[in-house]
């Protein structure tokens, strides 16, 4: 049975712009794009982990909404992944790569432009049709 991985992703938006980050060489999925984030640790919720996670990689807090925007699932060759997507606010700090090779704001109907990590493709399909809310 393929391993189930459990990961949550930040829709983090800043002036009607979506951060989108390129994950790095040497991983899974390298030099693809994705919404940042990561694996829900054992005993946490999905918001925890995503609060963790983006002060963990991005050096930042933020206001995470607390509907999911997305849930989608792909099997990759390394397992199955399930991904929970929630719509993010900066509340503090400016995005640090220390995980990522590069980052870029995008308005939502500029998402097609980049190659998505296919757990993310949802994701970014429903920006592109329904947009953001601006803060």
């Amino acid at each position: 049975m393929a391993k189930e991985i459990n990961v949550v992703g930040a829709i983090l938006v800043r002036h009607g712009k979506v951060l989108c980050a390129k994950r790095g060489p040497g991983r899974n999925l390298a030099y693809l794009w994705e919404f940042p984030g990561g694996k829900i640790e054992p005993q946490e919720t999905p918001i925890a982990a995503l609060a963790r996670e983006l002060e963990e990689e991005l050096k930042i807090e933020v206001k995470i909404q607390p509907e999911v925007f997305t849930d989608a699932s792909y099997d990759y060759d390394f397992g199955t992944v399930h991904m929970k997507t929630f719509l993010c606010h900066l509340i503090s700090g400016e995005p640090v790569l220390t995980e990522h090779m590069a980052i870029k704001w995008l308005y939502p109907s500029e998402l097609n432009t980049l190659e998505w990590a296919p757990v993310d493709m949802p994701t970014a399909d429903k920006l592109m049709t329904r947009g953001v809310n601006h803060e």
